[in-house]
């Protein structure tokens, strides 16, 4: 799939093929259950975010808000981007645990994981990162972050 142009999680859904939308609204489902309180659902870089409002900080590097969670389907996968983990190696490494006991492959990158259908993901595992970071600690995480580069 081209990069959408969908304004709402809702367009977004309804203009995607009928197995990519059960899929990515099933996911959409088990993010919006885990995420903390603070986070703003919205449609950006052409897929579903979760974000920290520019009400809340608004001083990022981009412009944008910042970013937690994305969500995305492409022509032949979907990609579930959880910064949490990648920012933080323990929950990395449980993530990547986790998928191992469930006999699941584990694919993940620059906090991308790709998969195809949602029972190739290990979605209990996901609600806990995902649960890990309040808007709050996310922006201290990426302050702290900022902080080190700059050093």
């Amino acid at each position: 799939m081209a990069r959408s142009t969908a304004q709402t999680p809702d367009e977004y859904l309804k203009s995607l093929p009928a197995d990519r939308r059960a899929t990515i609204a099933a996911v959409r489902a088990v993010v919006n259950k885990h995420m903390p309180a603070g986070y703003q659902e919205a449609m950006n870089w052409g897929a579903i975010t979760w974000e920290v409002p520019l009400s809340c900080f608004p001083k990022t590097p981009n412009g944008q808000p910042l970013c937690y969670v994305s969500l995305a389907a492409h022509k032949n996968f979907c990609t579930l981007y959880l910064m949490g983990a990648y920012a933080n190696s323990k929950q990395f490494a449980a993530l990547k645990q986790a998928f191992a006991r469930a006999g699941k492959k584990f694919d993940m990158g620059k906090s991308c994981l790709p998969f195809t259908r949602g029972e190739d993901l290990e979605l209990e595992a996901i609600g806990e990162v995902i649960a890990s970071y309040s808007p709050d600690q996310w922006i201290a995480v990426m302050e702290q972050s900022r902080r080190k580069r700059l050093d």
